[in-house]
Protein backbone atom coordinates (compact mmCIF):
# COMPACT_ATOMS: atom_id res chain seq x y z
CA UNK A 1 0.00 0.00 0.00
CA UNK A 2 1.28 3.47 -0.92
CA UNK A 3 0.12 6.55 0.97
CA UNK A 4 0.80 10.13 -0.12
CA UNK A 5 0.90 12.79 2.60
CA UNK A 6 0.91 16.39 1.35
CA UNK A 7 2.15 19.13 3.65
CA UNK A 8 0.32 22.30 2.50
CA UNK A 9 2.96 24.59 4.01
CA UNK A 10 6.55 25.14 2.87
CA UNK A 11 8.36 23.94 6.02
CA UNK A 12 10.60 20.97 5.31
CA UNK A 13 11.19 20.56 9.04
CA UNK A 14 7.46 19.99 9.55
CA UNK A 15 7.42 17.50 6.67
CA UNK A 16 10.18 15.59 8.45
CA UNK A 17 8.04 15.37 11.60
CA UNK A 18 5.07 14.19 9.54
CA UNK A 19 7.17 11.58 7.77
CA UNK A 20 8.65 10.20 10.98
CA UNK A 21 5.28 9.79 12.71
CA UNK A 22 3.59 8.42 9.59
CA UNK A 23 6.28 5.78 9.21
CA UNK A 24 6.00 4.83 12.90
CA UNK A 25 2.23 4.50 12.57
CA UNK A 26 2.02 2.67 9.25
CA UNK A 27 1.40 -1.05 9.02
CA UNK A 28 4.15 -3.33 7.70
CA UNK A 29 4.20 -3.07 3.94
CA UNK A 30 2.74 0.44 3.80
CA UNK A 31 5.01 2.89 1.99
CA UNK A 32 4.91 6.54 2.98
CA UNK A 33 5.70 9.50 0.72
CA UNK A 34 5.57 13.07 2.05
CA UNK A 35 5.58 16.08 -0.26
CA UNK A 36 5.97 19.71 0.77
CA UNK A 37 4.10 22.59 -0.84
CA UNK A 38 6.30 24.37 -3.42
CA UNK A 39 4.73 27.73 -2.51
CA UNK A 40 2.83 29.22 0.39
CA UNK A 41 3.63 30.04 4.02
CA UNK A 42 5.76 28.49 6.75
CA UNK A 43 2.71 27.39 8.72
CA UNK A 44 -1.00 27.97 8.27
CA UNK A 45 -2.89 30.10 10.80
CA UNK A 46 -5.58 31.92 8.83
CA UNK A 47 -8.32 31.25 6.32
CA UNK A 48 -6.38 33.06 3.60
CA UNK A 49 -3.27 30.98 4.22
CA UNK A 50 -5.45 27.87 4.13
CA UNK A 51 -6.75 28.82 0.68
CA UNK A 52 -3.16 29.15 -0.57
CA UNK A 53 -2.28 25.81 1.03
CA UNK A 54 -5.32 24.19 -0.54
CA UNK A 55 -4.23 25.22 -4.03
CA UNK A 56 -0.71 23.92 -3.45
CA UNK A 57 -2.20 20.65 -2.17
CA UNK A 58 -4.48 20.27 -5.17
CA UNK A 59 -1.54 20.78 -7.52
CA UNK A 60 0.68 18.21 -5.81
CA UNK A 61 -2.17 15.71 -5.64
CA UNK A 62 -2.90 16.17 -9.34
CA UNK A 63 0.76 15.52 -10.15
CA UNK A 64 1.39 12.53 -7.88
CA UNK A 65 -1.84 10.74 -6.87
CA UNK A 66 -1.74 8.13 -9.63
CA UNK A 67 0.98 6.04 -7.98
CA UNK A 68 -0.69 6.04 -4.54
CA UNK A 69 -3.61 4.21 -2.97
CA UNK A 70 -4.75 7.11 -0.76
CA UNK A 71 -3.96 10.78 -0.20
CA UNK A 72 -3.70 12.56 3.16
CA UNK A 73 -3.86 16.35 3.58
CA UNK A 74 -1.18 16.74 6.23
CA UNK A 75 -2.22 19.95 7.95
CA UNK A 76 -4.83 20.54 10.61
CA UNK A 77 -7.86 22.20 9.06
CA UNK A 78 -7.45 19.91 6.02
CA UNK A 79 -7.08 22.62 3.33
CA UNK A 80 -8.30 21.29 -0.01
CA UNK A 81 -9.69 18.02 1.35
CA UNK A 82 -13.27 18.39 0.13
CA UNK A 83 -12.16 19.36 -3.37
CA UNK A 84 -9.75 16.44 -3.59
CA UNK A 85 -12.48 14.06 -2.49
CA UNK A 86 -14.53 15.18 -5.48
CA UNK A 87 -11.86 14.57 -8.09
CA UNK A 88 -9.46 11.86 -6.95
CA UNK A 89 -10.23 8.21 -7.66
CA UNK A 90 -8.64 7.09 -4.38
CA UNK A 91 -9.64 7.69 -0.73
CA UNK A 92 -8.69 11.07 0.76
CA UNK A 93 -8.55 12.11 4.40
CA UNK A 94 -6.81 14.76 6.47
CA UNK A 95 -5.25 15.33 9.87
CA UNK A 96 -8.25 17.17 11.31
CA UNK A 97 -10.90 14.79 10.06
CA UNK A 98 -9.01 11.69 11.16
CA UNK A 99 -7.95 13.06 14.56
CA UNK A 100 -11.39 14.40 15.48
CA UNK A 101 -13.18 11.22 14.44
CA UNK A 102 -10.64 9.17 16.39
CA UNK A 103 -11.26 11.37 19.42
CA UNK A 104 -15.00 10.71 19.15
CA UNK A 105 -14.30 6.97 19.39
CA UNK A 106 -12.34 7.47 22.61
CA UNK A 107 -14.59 9.75 24.65
CA UNK A 108 -17.63 11.97 24.75
CA UNK A 109 -16.00 15.41 24.49
CA UNK A 110 -12.62 16.43 23.15
CA UNK A 111 -10.43 19.49 23.48
CA UNK A 112 -7.98 20.80 20.91
CA UNK A 113 -4.54 22.07 21.91
CA UNK A 114 -3.21 24.39 19.22
CA UNK A 115 0.11 26.10 18.52
CA UNK A 116 -1.30 29.59 17.91
CA UNK A 117 -4.15 31.73 19.23
CA UNK A 118 -4.88 33.15 15.77
CA UNK A 119 -5.54 29.67 14.48
CA UNK A 120 -8.34 28.88 16.93
CA UNK A 121 -11.20 30.50 14.98
CA UNK A 122 -10.40 28.47 11.87
CA UNK A 123 -10.12 25.28 13.94
CA UNK A 124 -13.51 25.94 15.53
CA UNK A 125 -15.01 26.35 12.06
CA UNK A 126 -13.37 23.07 11.03
CA UNK A 127 -15.01 21.27 13.96
CA UNK A 128 -18.40 22.77 13.11
CA UNK A 129 -17.99 21.84 9.43
CA UNK A 130 -17.54 18.21 10.47
CA UNK A 131 -20.72 18.38 12.55
CA UNK A 132 -18.86 17.87 15.82
CA UNK A 133 -19.50 21.18 17.55
CA UNK A 134 -21.45 19.54 20.37
CA UNK A 135 -18.48 17.26 21.12
CA UNK A 136 -15.97 20.13 21.44
CA UNK A 137 -15.12 20.94 25.05
CA UNK A 138 -12.60 23.69 24.31
CA UNK A 139 -9.73 24.96 22.21
CA UNK A 140 -6.65 26.13 24.11
CA UNK A 141 -3.55 27.48 22.44
CA UNK A 142 -0.06 28.79 22.86
CA UNK A 143 0.02 32.58 22.94
CA UNK A 144 3.72 33.39 22.61
CA UNK A 145 5.40 33.80 19.21
CA UNK A 146 6.99 30.67 17.77
CA UNK A 147 10.75 30.85 17.38
CA UNK A 148 10.92 27.90 14.99
CA UNK A 149 7.92 25.98 13.67
CA UNK A 150 9.98 22.79 13.46
CA UNK A 151 10.95 22.85 17.15
CA UNK A 152 7.62 23.70 18.79
CA UNK A 153 7.53 20.34 20.55
CA UNK A 154 10.81 20.92 22.36
CA UNK A 155 10.47 24.68 22.77
CA UNK A 156 6.90 24.59 24.10
CA UNK A 157 6.50 21.00 25.32
CA UNK A 158 5.77 21.76 28.98
CA UNK A 159 3.39 24.55 28.09
CA UNK A 160 1.48 22.19 25.79
CA UNK A 161 1.18 19.69 28.65
CA UNK A 162 -0.16 22.43 30.93
CA UNK A 163 -2.74 23.40 28.32
CA UNK A 164 -3.85 19.78 27.97
CA UNK A 165 -4.19 19.43 31.74
CA UNK A 166 -6.33 22.58 31.83
CA UNK A 167 -8.58 21.14 29.14
CA UNK A 168 -9.21 18.13 31.38
CA UNK A 169 -9.50 19.90 34.73
CA UNK A 170 -11.33 23.05 33.69
CA UNK A 171 -13.12 22.20 30.43
CA UNK A 172 -14.18 18.58 30.99
CA UNK A 173 -12.30 17.05 28.07
CA UNK A 174 -12.32 13.26 27.78
CA UNK A 175 -9.77 13.28 24.94
CA UNK A 176 -7.01 15.69 23.90
CA UNK A 177 -6.34 16.39 20.22
CA UNK A 178 -2.89 17.81 19.55
CA UNK A 179 -3.61 20.00 16.55
CA UNK A 180 -1.23 20.75 13.74
CA UNK A 181 1.44 19.00 11.74
CA UNK A 182 4.24 20.62 13.84
CA UNK A 183 2.99 18.48 16.75
CA UNK A 184 3.18 15.21 14.80
CA UNK A 185 4.51 12.49 17.07
CA UNK A 186 4.04 14.39 20.33
CA UNK A 187 1.01 12.34 21.38
CA UNK A 188 3.20 9.24 21.39
CA UNK A 189 5.55 10.98 23.84
CA UNK A 190 2.81 12.33 26.12
CA UNK A 191 0.35 9.45 26.32
CA UNK A 192 1.73 8.26 29.68
CA UNK A 193 1.87 11.79 31.14
CA UNK A 194 -1.66 12.90 30.31
CA UNK A 195 -4.59 11.47 32.24
CA UNK A 196 -6.90 11.06 29.25
CA UNK A 197 -6.32 9.64 25.76
CA UNK A 198 -4.34 11.93 23.43
CA UNK A 199 -4.73 11.86 19.67
CA UNK A 200 -2.23 12.72 16.94
CA UNK A 201 -3.44 13.80 13.51
CA UNK A 202 -0.66 12.15 11.49
CA UNK A 203 -0.98 8.72 13.09
CA UNK A 204 -4.79 8.88 12.97
CA UNK A 205 -4.78 9.84 9.30
CA UNK A 206 -2.41 7.05 8.32
CA UNK A 207 -4.50 4.44 10.12
CA UNK A 208 -7.76 5.81 8.70
CA UNK A 209 -6.31 5.89 5.20
CA UNK A 210 -5.10 2.29 5.48
CA UNK A 211 -8.58 1.24 6.58
CA UNK A 212 -10.25 3.07 3.71
CA UNK A 213 -7.94 1.47 1.16
CA UNK A 214 -8.71 -1.99 2.54
CA UNK A 215 -12.45 -1.24 2.40
CA UNK A 216 -12.03 -0.55 -1.35
CA UNK A 217 -15.04 1.79 -1.61
CA UNK A 218 -16.44 2.75 -5.00
CA UNK A 219 -15.89 6.29 -6.24
CA UNK A 220 -19.03 8.45 -5.85
CA UNK A 221 -20.94 8.77 -9.11
CA UNK A 222 -23.75 10.84 -7.59
CA UNK A 223 -24.21 13.20 -4.69
CA UNK A 224 -22.13 16.16 -3.61
CA UNK A 225 -18.80 14.33 -3.86
CA UNK A 226 -19.24 13.09 -7.41
CA UNK A 227 -16.78 14.45 -9.95
CA UNK A 228 -17.26 18.08 -11.07
CA UNK A 229 -18.86 18.53 -14.48
CA UNK A 230 -16.43 19.02 -17.33
CA UNK A 231 -16.38 22.65 -18.44
CA UNK A 232 -14.02 25.14 -20.11
CA UNK A 233 -11.15 26.36 -17.93
CA UNK A 234 -8.04 28.50 -18.28
CA UNK A 235 -4.79 29.15 -16.47
CA UNK A 236 -4.61 25.77 -14.75
CA UNK A 237 -1.59 23.48 -14.81
CA UNK A 238 -1.68 20.60 -17.30
CA UNK A 239 -2.06 18.16 -14.38
CA UNK A 240 -5.12 19.94 -12.97
CA UNK A 241 -6.59 20.29 -16.44
CA UNK A 242 -6.16 16.55 -17.03
CA UNK A 243 -7.75 15.71 -13.69
CA UNK A 244 -10.78 17.87 -14.40
CA UNK A 245 -11.06 16.59 -17.98
CA UNK A 246 -11.25 13.03 -16.69
CA UNK A 247 -14.04 13.97 -14.35
CA UNK A 248 -11.91 12.83 -11.42
CA UNK A 249 -11.17 9.33 -12.67
CA UNK A 250 -7.63 8.25 -13.51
Amino acid sequence: MNLLLINPNISDSVSALIRAEAQRSASPGTCIEVLTAPFGVAYIETRMEAVIGAYATLQLAAEHHARHDAVIVAAFGDPGLAGLREVLPCPVTGLSEAALLSACLLGGRFSIVAISHRITAWYRETVEHLGLGSRLASIRSLTSPLADIGSVQTDQGERLVALADACVDQDGADVIVLAGAPLAGLARQLKDRLRVPVVDGASSAVRHAEGLVRMAPAKARAGSFSAPPVKPNAGLSPELQALLARGGFA
